[in-house]
């Protein structure tokens, strides 16, 4: 099991994936690599954009890594 601090969870069924923060509670929901990034952002993360395909911080779960598209 991954130790990432950030999740983005599967794709829900209208599309879309919920962007959260382990033991930190739900960001949004991210329609593309651009909220991610901003939810990240807001959340005091300055380099979010490197962030997003490092396992270290980032947990893809249910789908590809980048897919927003509905279930």
């Amino acid at each position: 099991m991954s130790t990432a601090p950030i999740v983005v969870h599967p794709p829900s069924p209208t599309g879309g994936r919920r962007v959260t923060v382990r033991h930190g509670g739900i960001l949004g929901l991210a329609h593309s690599d651009r909220d991610v990034v901003e939810f990240l952002r807001r959340a005091g993360l300055e380099d979010a954009e490197e962030v997003l395909d490092d396992p270290l911080w980032v947990e893809w779960r249910g789908a590809e890594a980048h897919e927003y598209d509905a279930a």
